[in-house]
């Protein structure tokens, strides 16, 4: 089986990711709402999808990517390269506590690891794109909230009780959430991720549901049309 993934104006090869390209963070890139963003940072990029969805949809931002595994940073900086967008795009082979840059960004996105004090899984490279200790989510908002611009917002997807943890830590730092979208299977099953937008404005949250199948395997009109700037055969 190829390790290509296609989409309609690039391609990812995940050959060496541990993890592969997911419905949660395909869905984060298409969901994400900024005006225009200069600057955008993908923390832990793994493949690079994010990025290159990111820059696929803003056109005239600059797109730096974080990540700490070398294998994977290096298969994200090769999908930049081959992209018609690498004049846009840049990694870095280094964990997010450890970025240095005089940058400031007007969106930071992240489809972080989720298994927090979790069984760790036996293979490695997957062991580090899947878990996290609760330190990791401190000095992850920590670190945005002194990488973003006064306007600028920071989107992540996470489980539930993640997303819920992250957004009460981000409290603390003066990062809001302005916006929670609660992904669900079907309407018939209860949330089982967040997408959450944090920023500097503390407004009252705006709270919207999205459905990724109408039947088994039908995918909703919704998610057809998300998706359809990016997936070939919509």
């Amino acid at each position: 089986m190829s390790s290509i993934f296609k989409f309609k104006q690039f391609h990812v090869d995940q050959a060496s990711c541990a993890m592969k390209i997911n419905t949660d963070g395909v869905l984060l890139a298409a969901l994400v709402e900024s005006e225009s963003p200069k600057r955008i940072l993908d923390v832990g990029t793994g493949t690079g999808v994010l990025a290159l969805m990111m820059a696929q949809r803003f056109p005239l931002s600059k797109i730096e990517a974080v990540e700490i595994d070398e294998s994977a940073s290096a298969t994200a900086e090769r999908n930049f390269r081959f992209s018609v967008f690498n004049h846009r795009l840049s990694i870095n082979n280094v964990a997010i506590e450890q970025f240095s840059t005089d940058n400031k960004f007007d969106l930071v996105i992240s489809n972080p690891p989720f298994f927090v004090n979790d069984l760790k899984n036996t293979e490695e490279k997957k062991g580090i794109a899947r878990h996290a200790s609760e330190r990791f989510f401190k000095d992850l908002i920590v670190k945005v909230a002194s990488l973003l611009t006064t306007n600028g917002s920071f989107w992540f997807v996470l489980p539930v009780k993640q997303a819920d943890v992250l957004v009460e830590n981000a409290k603390q730092l003066d990062l809001y959430p302005e916006k929670i979208i609660e992904l669900h299977s079907d309407s018939e099953k209860p949330a089982f991720r967040k997408i959450v937008a944090l920023s500097k404005s503390n407004r009252p949250t705006e709270t919207t549901h999205f459905y990724i199948y109408e039947s088994e395997k039908i995918y909703t009109q919704a998610y057809k049309t998300l998706l359809k700037d990016f997936f070939l055969g919509y």
